[in-house]
């Protein structure tokens, strides 16, 4: 003899209201609006470091120059374009960057 399930009060309550009362909030709507944060590399310092150094990672410049390492990465990537620091090894992400002797 089995009987109905109780549920409890707790349960009903929830499930009635939760249709009615709450709409549905677009992403873009509400919330504060972030702000935009520029992280620009020191130049000379980077330069200098790079120099001093006979290979620099990714890691290394964004420790010692105090930035993130997404903006250390971006510096590397455009002094590349430009001809100022060649590749020279690495794999995966964690390449090896070396000063172009003049």
């Amino acid at each position: 003899m089995a009987g109905a399930k109780k549920s409890t009060g707790g349960s009903k309550d929830k499930s009635a209201g939760s249709k009615d009362t709450k709409k549905k909030k677009d992403k873009g709507e509400s919330g504060p609006k972030r702000a935009e944060i520029v992280v620009i590399v020191n130049e000379q310092q980077a330069l200098k470091i790079i120099q001093n150094s006979k290979v620099v990672t990714v890691q290394d410049l964004a420790r010692q120059t105090g930035v993130k390492i997404s903006a250390a990465n971006a510096f590397l990537k455009e002094s590349t374009s430009k001809g100022i620091v060649k590749r020279v090894g690495g794999y995966a992400g964690h390449h090896l960057y070396q000063a172009v002797s003049s």
